[in-house]
This record gives structure tokens, C-alpha cells and sequence, in this order.
């Protein structure tokens, strides 16, 4: 085995070359570029995969983090208001004695029940309002929800 250092030879001698330097397959005809160590080119760039695979993820992670506090946000919303149905419906029951009490003490009965806090409770004739506050499984974000409830076609 001789050592070819850094220079072109012809395709043929170059099918398999064994030495300290690169491996240059044949790559048609004409000449091969052996190469040598050290002279750049993708050495320089040994390690770049594995920056971007790390960076990829982290935006990964980055983005289900994002997503999860948003849909988290969103079913907090969603319980919030389905609270404040539940919650005047019961104060409209009892406006209408469908239910025995007072209005605003079912309405808070509901909402506590479920997990949330009465904010405000306003009875109108048969026409309910209450608004209600639930907490959020993200600290500091809160969710609220106000309904209304009372006999088909009242303002």
C-alpha cells in the first residue's frame, strides 16, 4: 500500500484506496480527489447534526408546552361557562319554584358544587344572571363565564 497523500490519480487506481487518508470510491471516469486529513472541508463541520437536532428539540418542546397551556386555557373556558349555565338554570328553577330556596343561594349551591366561585348573582322577574369564576390549572389564569336564564322569549 503506498501513500497517496493529497493528489488526483487516475479513476481506475482509485476503485479502493487503503490508507491513512480518506476512502475514494470510483466515481466514473476520469480522476478521484483522494483527499487528506485535516484540510477541512466536512471535518469542519463534524458535531453541526447534533446542534440542530438539539435545537430541533427544544422548538418541540417549546411548542407543546405552548399548546398544552392553550388547549388547558381553553377547557378551563369551556367548564367556566357550563358552570354558569348549570348555575342560572338553578336560580331560574328557583325564581319559577321549580326547586325549593332562593335563587342566588342555588345558583352559588351549583357553582360550588362544581368547583367554582359565584362572582355576581341578579334576579330580574323570572330572568336569572349570574357570573362565576373557576380556577385555572395554569396559575394566575383564571377563568370566568356568565350566563343567563329564564322563560323562553324574556329579554
Amino acid at each position: 500500500m503506498r501513500d497517496v497523500g493529497r493528489s488526483l490519480m487516475p479513476a481506475a487506481a482509485a476503485t479502493r484506496v487503503v490508507s491513512r487518508q480518506p476512502m475514494a470510491w470510483r466515481l466514473g471516469a476520469g480522476l478521484v480527489d483522494v483527499g487528506s486529513p485535516g484540510t477541512g472541508g466536512a471535518e469542519g463541520e463534524r458535531g453541526a447534526a447534533s446542534v440542530v437536532a438539539v435545537g430541533l428539540m427544544a422548538a418541540i418542546v417549546l411548542l407543546t408546552t405552548l399548546t398544552l397551556g392553550v388547549a388547558t386555557t381553553y377547557v378551563d373556558a369551556r367548564r367556566a361557562a357550563a358552570i354558569a349555565d348549570a348555575a342560572a338554570l338553578a336560580a331560574a328553577d328557583a325564581v319559577t319554584g321549580a326547586i325549593p330556596g332562593l335563587p342566588c343561594e342555588a345558583a352559588d349551591l351549583v357553582a360550588r358544587r362544581n368547583g367554582a366561585a359565584l362572582r355576581s348573582c341578579e334576579v330580574d322577574g323570572a330572568v336569572s344572571r349570574v357570573s362565576v369564576a373557576v380556577a385555572g390549572r395554569i396559575p394566575g389564569l383564571d377563568a370566568a363565564a356568565s350566563a343567563r336564564a329564564g322563560p323562553p322569549g324574556s329579554p
